[in-house]
């Protein structure tokens, strides 16, 4: 209930009159069924807005910080998320990571939407990342369709610098469905899990029109961290 309060009366017309979403593709997300949607990752506010776009209901997976951000903003972002149905991800470890894997199965074992960033956190600068195989792994265990995704504008609307977000426009684009069924009997295989990734990754990149960078957006963080020699 609380989610289409959100989407309906208290959150959504904000968005649509601070942001202006135009969507293009929405023909491609079946009304009914389990599908992953797997999209590129630009700004805090990409899930929310793909959100308002959407006639159905969607479940993202939501890195756990954003449940425990300190201060008045974190406390209504965590408020929203959990009030949303969103699912906190730990994503410190290996285990964390198949405690998540395990969570988006149930999303789609109920026949429900489920949102997946396989860049894994959000660019640092606007291009777009190397994707991670758990959206691979997800949708080869339980062999659903995947829509790739691409958010425009974002970047510019609230970039991680900025404090207060610009209101250019912005579009989303559902690209046609990603069928992997012909991976079935090597789901396990990493080089399939790869292939597989790779190739909803350049789906993703063919609707951004962004730059590609073949590396993971965690590790280009992580060397561009204050105190780290390069």
């Amino acid at each position: 209930m609380f989610y289409y309060m959100l989407k309906y009366v208290l959150l959504g017309p904000l968005l649509r009159l601070l942001f202006r979403p135009r969507v293009e593709g929405l023909e491609h997300v079946p009304a009914q069924g389990a599908v992953i949607v797997a999209g590129n990752h630009l700004s805090f506010v990409d899930p929310f807005v793909m959100a308002v776009v959407l006639k159905r209901r969607i479940t993202f997976l939501a890195k756990a910080e954003y449940f425990a951000a300190p201060g008045l903003r974190g406390w209504l972002t965590a408020l929203v998320l959990r009030g949303a149905g969103q699912i906190s991800v730990d994503r410190s470890g290996r285990a964390a990571g198949q405690a998540a894997l395990s969570e988006g199965q149930a999303v789609l074992a109920k026949g429900n939407l489920l949102a997946i960033y396989p860049e894994g956190t959000r660019s640092p600068d606007g291009r777009l990342y190397k994707g991670k195989v758990g959206v691979a792994v997800m949708a080869l265990a339980a062999r659903v369709l995947v829509i790739p995704c691409a958010v425009v504008g974002t970047y510019q609307i609230w970039d991680r610098a900025r404090v207060l977000p610009r209101h250019p426009p912005v579009t989303i684009r559902f690209g046609e469905p990603l069928d992997f069924s012909r991976c079935a009997r090597t789901a396990r295989e990493e080089t399939v899990l790869r292939a597989v990734t790779d190739e909803i990754m350049s789906a993703v990149l063919r609707l951004s029109g962004q730059e590609y960078v073949d590396r993971y957006a965690a590790d280009v963080k992580t060397a561009q961290a204050p105190g780290r020699r390069g």
